[in-house]
């Protein structure tokens, strides 16, 4: 099966193939029918297996009949609201809208918190058909009044578990009352807990339920390695390993900010390069520490389970779990950012016996 099969505009076809994609993933042969059918969604599905173009592409496809080249505002009204958890998974989601919108006259915008807000209000001012947005700065802009969101046709909720663990429900809720009935509704969520049925309840109407992996399953292209050692000896045994794969990069979990920069710094004075990123550090030091580490000129990028959420790296090859999570899916998210897009990934988890007294990995 091929993109064109799936029902797609041409411009959409040919933004695909500008970006070097020839077949569709299992949940994009999914979803983008369903989508474009006009259809709500409940999605479950892995990282790296396609989601987002499987959720970007047919949003697009539904708003390309507002694509137009006027300067006025009232004629790019926002049409398609995309909510993520983080501003690096909101920036991810933006670049692939700007990918796959090349070719339409759509406007775009990411916001988020942890920068200024003017120059956001500015450029909604202007009209824009698609904004991303974390849901505390889509509330200050609504409350700014910098946006309208009355002729909303399409609201993705991505990532609802993680929107769950970070507490915005409550804002969610929020956005939801100000968005108009008649619209069609996107969930995707890596796991379907009580609460994210709940939400779905209130969200989605007659959804399409469309899983591509049973759930708290990993892809099939990592190997997964656990190393015995005493706790004392964990960073010792990290950068051992770390030296004898000398031209491979690592993500490298944690389950506190504080460690989160002693390991970092650990790393660098024996010579291997390294960073952290984590909730305290602001939204610049973030997109450097993330833009080098995605460029290759960092090795080791020392991360919390949210603060990570976000990188998207096809051939990632190895993720190490520093500290071991205690459920299974706070095991399978991280190391769901490695073995992505098909390609082969290592998970490996260091593991010491006090660790099974200790309590979960935070979400810091």
């Amino acid at each position: 099966m091929s993109f064109a099969d799936l029902g797609l505009i041409p411009e959409l076809l040919k933004a695909v193939a500008d970006a070097g994609y020839t077949e569709p993933t299992p949940i994009q042969r999914q979803a983008i029918p369903t989508v474009i059918a006009g259809h709500d969604v409940m999605g479950g599905a892995q990282t790296g297996t396609g989601k987002t173009a499987g959720f970007t592409l047919p949003l697009l496809h539904r708003i390309a009949r507002h694509a137009n080249t006027s300067t006025s505002p009232a004629r790019h009204a926002t049409r398609a609201l995309i909510l993520a958890p983080t501003r690096e998974l909101a920036m991810q989601v933006y670049e692939s809208v700007k990918t796959y919108s090349k070719h339409l006259p759509l406007r775009s915008i990411c916001v988020y918190g942890g920068v200024d807000i003017k120059p956001q209000q500015a450029e909604l001012r202007r009209g824009i058909e698609v904004v991303i947005a974390t849901p505390g700065r889509l509330l200050d802009h609504v409350e700014q009044k910098s946006i309208n969101l009355s002729q909303v046709e399409v609201l993705v909720l991505d990532e609802a578990d993680r929107m769950l663990d970070m507490g915005f429900i409550p804002d969610i809720k929020r956005i939801l009352a100000l968005l108009p009935a008649n619209r069609q509704s996107l969930l995707f969520s890596a796991t379907f807990s009580d609460e994210i049925k709940k939400l779905a309840d209130q969200m989605l109407k007659n959804p399409q339920l469309i899983e591509v992996a049973r759930r708290n399953m990993v892809s099939e292209t990592i190997t997964h390695r656990v190393h015995p050692v005493s706790s004392g000896m964990k960073r010792n045994l990290l950068a051992h390993l770390l030296r004898h794969q000398p031209d491979t990069q690592a993500l490298v979990f944690v389950d506190t900010k504080l460690a989160c920069g002693r390991l970092a710094h650990f790393l660098e004075r024996h010579g291997i390069s390294a960073d952290a990123i984590h909730g305290d550090k602001g939204q610049q030091q973030r997109t450097e520490t993330l833009e080098a580490f995605k460029s290759g000129k960092l090795r080791v990028l020392v991360a919390t389970d949210v603060a990570a959420r976000g990188i998207d790296i096809d051939e990632l090859p190895y993720v190490i779990n520093f500290e071991l999570p205690h459920t299974a899916e706070d095991y399978v998210a991280p190391i769901g950012r490695t073995g992505r897009a098909g390609h082969q990934g290592n998970a490996v988890s260091l593991v010491c016996a006090e660790e099974s007294t200790a309590s979960p990995r935070s979400r810091s």
